[in-house]
């Protein structure tokens, strides 16, 4: 498989609501969640951070996320079906705009239904963390950036910025 060139804030693809997997026995399917694969741990070593990547990032216009928090697991066609009244607030960051951080809200749990790359049908609770970034991921796929869904303008930072500001390292993800 590949490691894909991860698409830039400011390219048109990033902003296409993508397709839906109808056959997932396409191995046009395999070959991105791979690729998808390969990318993430690439960005990893690289950057020292990231838990999950979609297809329109590599120029994949295809509903799948894959995610590796504590384990690794492709998404496909994935919808929320619930979300929890409460909501979080943090510091996003994206691959494809890795030098600036975003504050935003989410909802702090939420019930996500997909298909796993056997095309069998799943169910995920998600809080916290996980909610947070299947929420980031799905905004992805739907065209939507972590940019849109700022607070307000005044809570766009540069990475460097927001590492001096909280003492944090460059490449600690906080939520």
């Amino acid at each position: 498989m590949a490691i894909g060139e991860i698409l830039l804030l400011g390219n048109p693809v990033l902003r296409v609501k993508c397709e839906k997997v109808r056959n997932f026995a396409d191995p046009e399917v395999d070959r991105t969640i791979q690729d998808l694969r390969d990318t993430l741990n690439n960005f990893r070593i690289s950057r020292g951070f990231g838990r999950g990547i979609v297809a329109p990032q590599i120029g994949v216009g295809k509903r799948v996320i894959f995610i590796n928090m504590d384990e690794p697991v492709a998404i496909i066609n994935p919808e929320i079906t619930k979300r929890s009244r409460q909501l979080m607030t943090m510091w996003d960051d994206c691959f494809s705009f890795p030098d600036i951080m975003v504050k935003v809200k989410r909802h702090a749990k939420i019930t996500v239904t997909y298909y796993d790359e056997n095309g069998k049908k799943q169910h995920l609770e998600a809080v916290g963390g996980l909610s947070e970034l299947l929420q980031h991921e799905i905004d992805h796929i739907n065209g939507v950036l972590a940019v849109d869904r700022a607070i307000d303008s005044k809570h766009i930072i540069l990475r460097s910025e927001w590492a001096k500001i909280s003492g944090a390292s460059k490449s600690v993800h906080v939520l």
